[in-house]
């Protein structure tokens, strides 16, 4: 299994302890992150299962060739092991929750 995306799809826009409690009853380990526009993680691999999920600004995921653009209240499921990359597009900053389970 790769990198699996799910869109907000909601008109409100996603409140971040609704988030983080969401993905704490799932049983993940939560931080909140954020990154200026124009930051570039090159490709690396987490050793457990992590999900990013967006409270305001976009994130982009690259995961075997194909790019993901996330944007404030969707969220990615990264299993464990999964070489991928990020970049902050745009000239907003991004703020989200990073999930970590083993």
């Amino acid at each position: 299994m790769s990198l699996k995306v799910v869109r907000w799809g909601k008109e409100e826009e996603p409140g971040a302890e609704e988030l983080r409690a969401a993905l704490e009853q799932e049983g993940y380990h939560v931080f909140e992150w954020s990154d200026a526009p124009g930051t570039h993680y090159s490709a690396h691999r987490h050793a457990e299962d992590q999900s990013h999920w967006i409270i305001t600004g976009e994130l982009e995921l690259r995961v075997q060739g194909e790019t993901y653009t996330l944007q404030a209240g969707d969220r990615d499921f990264l299993p464990a092991g999964t070489v991928h990359s990020a970049f902050v597009p745009g000239t907003v900053p991004v703020r989200y929750l990073i999930g970590a389970r083993r």
